[in-house]
């Protein structure tokens, strides 16, 4: 599938994307019976189908759209009532649209598990900021929840996103904390089970966390602090030089796609955006990937 810019071919990607949706939840609907009970009961009192849901969740992230208020009132309402017959409001949408939250996850989780494993991979992690930091104070829809972090480039409020790529720029793993959480953290459980070699920046530098790695037989490569005495192989820093392609997909999540904003009014609408966003990314044609590595990759496989 490819994600179509012009908007009288959204019916396309509308209908492709629904029929990829639709084949997921046949195979995977009856796991789902015991734990949806929930969207079950709201059913009678709203048409459209989980599917449904989806589909315009994720088509948002696809066509784009100045919100997403405005990209179903003047979208899906105005031009696409044919491929969904049964719409409602806007705000009957927004009520029963946490319901795709479960099922959005499990699907992510399925594209993800779809990827090859290459044996090549980058990690990283960027901030999801959920308001400016001017209004921490007032915040109030993710008090329980968003923490303080700080990055290179300063400090934000709100959670942290955590990659883990293949040399191809495809998803191979996620993680969401609280901005606060150490980045070296959620990476063992990220990459349990990968194989290979693993690039990352010197936020994760640590002794332990590699040595563990290595006894799962995932090589950890880290740039080094200008006082470490350790030195790289010439082959391990031509990768690291590489591993810049993860600042292209998180730069592709937050401004070609609409994974960080600051218009949240719920923690479930803030999981189904960031969510939606990275279930659109699996489907980008384009994706930024590390050129000029046949041999390397031969290497690595072998």
């Amino acid at each position: 599938m490819k994600i179509i810019s012009n908007d009288q071919d959204n019916v396309t990607l509308l209908t492709e994307l629904f029929v990829e949706i639709c084949e997921f939840m046949k195979v995977f609907e009856p796991a789902f019976r015991q734990y949806l009970i929930g969207e079950r009961r709201q059913r009678p009192f709203c048409r459209l189908d989980i599917s449904e849901i989806m589909t315009i969740l994720i088509a948002f992230q696809m066509i784009g759209g100045q919100n997403f208020k405005q990209f179903y009132k003047d979208v899906i309402l105005q031009f696409h009532r044919k491929e969904f017959p049964e719409l409602v409001s806007y705000q009957r949408f927004i009520e029963v649209a946490p319901t795709a939250v479960p099922v959005s996850a499990i699907f992510l989780k399925f594209r993800i598990g779809m990827i090859e494993k290459t044996g090549l991979y980058v990690v990283d992690s960027a901030p999801l900021c959920v308001c400016e930091n001017i209004r921490i104070p007032r915040h109030k829809v993710f008090k329980e929840f968003a923490q303080r972090g700080k990055t290179s480039v300063g400090w934000f409020y709100g959670f942290k996103l955590h990659l883990v790529i293949n040399h191809l720029g495809e998803l191979m793993a996620v993680h969401i904390t609280a901005g606060n959480i150490d980045d070296r953290k959620p990476v063992s459980k990220m990459v349990r089970e990968l194989k290979g070699k693993l690039l990352g920046d010197k936020g994760y530098i640590k002794k332990q966390l590699v040595k563990e790695l290595f006894e799962h037989g995932l090589e950890f490569i880290t740039t080094m602090k200008k006082n470490m005495k350790q030195k790289v192989s010439v082959f391990n820093r031509i990768l690291l030089r590489k591993r810049v392609i993860i600042e292209t997909v998180n730069d592709l999540l937050k401004n070609y796609f609409q994974a960080e904003h600051s218009r949240h009014r719920s923690a479930a609408g803030f999981m189904n955006n960031i969510l939606s966003a990275l279930i659109a990314y699996t489907f980008y044609p384009t994706k930024p990937e590390m050129r000029g590595l046949a041999m390397q990759h031969a290497i690595i496989t072998t």
